[in-house]
């Protein structure tokens, strides 16, 4: 149990590892010299529904003419943007060239537990994953990234991710821009740290494992300080925190609105008009944005209070954003750029208001460090463990088995700092955030949420998982995932 006497004695340690932990601290950058890359398109129709990705390692430049070894789906660093329509069945052939382990997981695909693409789907260096499927959930931003048992957090942050845009053909019918990599942009943001070299830091210790790796240096698509031609009218930005344990508070320098259009997996009600938005690790939203004045503006990582519920003040320090607001990347209005769209839409097809009087149970997740008698200093000797309900994850040990076809309500309690939560196989509707009502932005359909004390969720489930295959639900710091804080689940 977590004592004030072993909280005392902790933070002189972590205080001095602090430093080590967001390895070089945070930076402003005001040059931005690098387009913005645009990840390849891959769309499933023209490729004959047949995709092939090889997981490799490679030179890329995260700044332009310093190669470093990072690692990427058939890339050089993260990997090509898949464009899948709903209802249309895609064969995908996975080969592993690594040297190790490793998995690609469907991150808020609706799928049965064989092809979710968790821990159980390994794939042998040499090897390849042979699989199809179709999605019939409605359009979304998703996104697939490395999932192997103890690995996640460092073959994502070498760069094992990419995005997934499902789509139903209908964005023009909608009135929303859609022209991939022109008023239709990816920003897959990151966080990420550099030795002197300019090749990736990570740091491996204890430390790490108990708070998340934080670096310094936000990237965007692969690229440092980068800058973006865009129409002078509204631009589609499709925004996933691909951070470790990072999360990202954004908004403009400028102070402008824009407006939030969908979440993680689908589209809100209406749009919903905002100066910035917070985005935990794994979390994704899309957003318009008016160019139309012709302005350059940058994007920055603003000041947050996350963790600032938490009762111990290292914890607090250690999970907050930047201490100042650090630009990103910036967008300049080209006016020979074609503009489709100046109207931002009334409402979209997002979902009513949750209804949860047929929930078929109730479930309770504690998510906490397991911290045993040895306090916060002999975690960091010994390295870290993090659990649910005070169980480390356990590849051979299903933790629970929920009924197919039916709902359950989920309440969620973080323990000492925030936790980004993540369910596999479905999405879910927030009922309630630490007692009150969901903001609009996060009344939609997720499959991520941030837990800062208690959360209460709305979890259908609508697809197969056996103890075979079973799913994931867990912690998206992917640091405190690979120490254990994860459970798996069938659904029969």
């Amino acid at each position: 149990m977590l004592t004030r006497r072993s909280v005392l004695l902790g933070s002189a340690a972590i205080a001095t590892a602090y430093g080590a932990l967001r390895i070089g601290g945070a930076r402003a950058r005001t040059a931005f010299a690098t387009k913005l890359p645009i990840p390849t398109l891959v769309d499933a129709r023209a490729q004959g529904h047949a995709i092939d990705l090889v997981a490799r390692a490679s030179a890329h430049e995260f700044r332009p003419g310093s190669p470093v070894q990072a690692y990427g789906f058939s890339a050089s660093y993260l990997g090509p943007t898949l464009r899948l329509r709903r209802g249309e069945e895609t064969r995908f052939s996975i080969r592993n060239g690594l040297q190790e382990l490793t998995t690609v997981h469907w991150h808020g695909a609706i799928l049965p537990g064989a092809v979710d693409g968790g821990p159980h789907n390994s794939i042998r260096p040499g090897e390849a994953w042979s699989l199809s499927f179709k999605l019939d959930q409605p359009p979304a931003t998703i996104w697939y990234h490395a999932h192997p048992h103890g690995a996640t957090a460092l073959q994502v942050y070498r760069g094992l991710a990419g995005l997934i845009l499902l789509t139903d053909d209908g964005d023009a019918d909608r009135g929303l821009p859609h022209e991939y990599g022109v008023d239709d942009l990816p920003l897959v943001l990151q966080d990420r740290a550099f030795h002197r070299d300019g090749s990736l830091a990570y740091d491996l210790g204890p430390m790490a494992a108990m708070m998340g790796m934080f670096g310094d240096t936000v990237i965007v698509n692969g690229a440092v300080a980068p800058f973006a031609r865009i129409p002078k009218g509204l631009v589609r930005l499709r925004l996933l925190n691909g951070s470790n344990a990072r999360t990202l508070r954004l908004g403009f320098d400028d102070g402008r609105a824009f407006h939030a259009i969908a979440s993680d997996a689908g589209y809100l009600a209406a749009p919903v008009n905002l100066k910035d938005i917070v985005l935990a690790p794994g979390e994704r939203y899309e957003i318009l944005v008016d160019f139309s004045d012709g302005d350059s503006v940058a994007l920055q990582s603003l000041l947050h209070s996350v963790g600032a519920r938490s009762g111990m003040p290292m914890m607090r320090m250690m999970q907050a954003g930047p201490d100042r607001a650090e630009p990103v990347m910036r967008f300049e209005p080209d006016a020979t750029l074609p503009v489709a769209e100046q109207k931002i839409p009334t409402k979209l097809d997002g979902p009513s208001a949750p209804d949860a009087s047929k929930s078929a149970r109730r479930r309770e997740a504690v998510l906490e460090p397991m911290l045993g008698g040895m306090g916060m200093m002999g975690m960091m000797r010994g390295g870290a463990r993090m659990g649910i309900n005070g169980r480390s994850f356990d590849m051979n040990r299903v933790d629970f088995d929920a009924k197919l076809g039916t709902t359950e309500i989920w309440t969620v309690r973080s323990q000492m700092m925030a936790h980004p939560f993540h369910i596999h196989g479905t999405s879910f509707r927030i009922l309630s955030i630490d007692g009150g009502s969901p903001p609009a932005h996060l009344a939609g359909l997720k499959d991520v949420v941030l837990v800062e004390d208690t959360v209460e969720l709305l979890v259908p489930f609508s697809a197969p998982a056996d103890k075979n295959h079973p799913f994931m639900t867990h912690c998206h710091i992917l640091e405190h995932e690979d120490a254990g804080m994860m459970a798996q689940f069938t659904v029969t």
